[in-house]
């Protein structure tokens, strides 16, 4: 039987994955709000991509909230971290025993906190590598053509077929979908991407441009990714491949112009990870006694306190 999705979220990431599952045929609810939402009821939802060029999805089904009154099978949840407890109410409502919730966001061990409150589903954790963002009301701009969603259990016995069937229809719609065997090291490697891409464009207030080129602040970046790499080892969840390789290999495939979402967050005024993206890291390197040098620096320069 077809599953019912909804994405929770409509900027970048959420956007993306709704306007590619509907434009393949498959029944996707976005939540959205505000101008974003009426241009998208009015026009529908656009997307700009690097690879496949411009295309609109005229007819998505897109709803407030409180407009939403169905009960899905599959919920992706694509808020940022700091709205995160603002849509609990909406997921505790719209989900059940049958329910699957995969949770896409930069700050880790997301999943683990949304499973606390939503006791009778089953919440994943997961993690998601695209550079995307809402370009303007009703459209959503892709700026690299990497799209890929990570997910696992932190249970196997909470491993279930219909984990699979999603992978399926991801990847049939164009999303490189993977289930993890390892999911908190997975999603740790993601972290070790966004969290020091975060940190140093804000630090150097720079695009994907100026860390694309060799110079002081693509070695600086490296060293950032060096420290997260050593929290993994600190924390029994070892990188398998070259860290720094691998991160600045995503990182060269973007558009020069690209950057991350919590440096937009900071320069409209408004909200920010900073402090899961930003101070975490120091944080987590006094509970596992590993020297984070350079993110002490930053996070110092932008306010923290021990």
């Amino acid at each position: 039987m077809d599953k019912k999705y909804c994405v929770v979220g409509a900027g970048g990431v959420g956007g993306s994955i709704a306007a590619y599952m509907a434009k393949s045929g498959f029944d996707v609810t976005l939540i959205a709000r505000g101008e974003h939402l009426v241009k998208i009821k009015e026009c529908g939802l656009t997307m700009e991509t690097p690879h496949l060029g411009t295309f609109t999805v005229p007819q998505i089904k897109a709803v407030a909230a409180e407009e939403y009154t169905e009960m899905p099978d599959v919920i992706f949840v694509c808020v940022k971290g700091y709205s995160l407890a603002e849509i609990i109410p909406f997921l505790k409502t719209k989900s059940d025993a049958h329910t699957i919730v995969i949770p896409v966001l930069n700050i880790y061990g997301t999943g683990s906190r949304l499973q606390k409150e939503l006791p009778d589903s089953l919440v994943t954790d997961g993690c998601i590598y695209i550079a995307a963002e809402k370009k303007a009301p009703g459209i959503v701009q892709q700026k690299g053509s990497i799209f890929r969603i990570v997910y696992g259990v932190r249970k196997q016995e909470d491993l279930r077929k219909e984990l699979f069937e999603i992978a399926a229809d991801l990847c049939a719609c164009g999303i490189d979908a993977r289930i993890s065997d390892h999911i908190a090291r997975d999603a740790f490697q993601k972290y070790s991407y966004v969290a020091p891409m975060a940190a140093c464009g804000l630090y150097f207030d720079a695009k994907a441009e100026v860390f694309q080129k060799a110079g002081d602040e693509r070695e600086f970046l490296s060293d950032c990714m060096c420290e997260i790499s050593a929290l993994a080892e600190a924390m029994e969840i070892p990188f398998l491949v070259d860290i720094v390789k691998t991160n600045l290999e995503i990182l060269d495939a973007l558009s020069p112009e690209a950057s991350t979402s919590m440096q937009r967050d900071l320069w409209a005024g408004n909200s920010s990870e900073m402090d899961g993206l930003v101070f975490e890291p120091v944080r987590m390197g006094r509970k596992y006694g590993v020297p984070m040098p350079n993110y002490e620096l930053i996070a110092h320069k932008f306010g923290y306190k021990e």
